[in-house]
């Protein structure tokens, strides 16, 4: 059983967030950050049986900025 599972965070072009779980095939996305806890909990209970369920989500916010010289 895996304790945590990590999720790499990306603000979609869109708008909202959209999440990728590292080394599972486990997606998914929000309109806002404060949704983004709730729905990841929801793909993770989804992806693993209760018995092998990681305890821990840790996000990894990753925002891409441009900054002019």
């Amino acid at each position: 059983m895996i304790k945590e599972i990590i999720f790499t965070v990306t603000e979609s072009l869109d708008g909202g967030y959209e999440a990728q779980a590292v080394g599972h095939s486990i997606y998914s996305q929000c309109d806002n950050y404060e949704e983004l806890a709730d729905a990841l909990r929801d793909a993770v209970k989804c992806h693993f049986d209760e018995s092998q369920r990681p305890s821990l989500i840790r996000i990894h916010l990753v925002k891409n900025e441009i900054i002019a010289i």
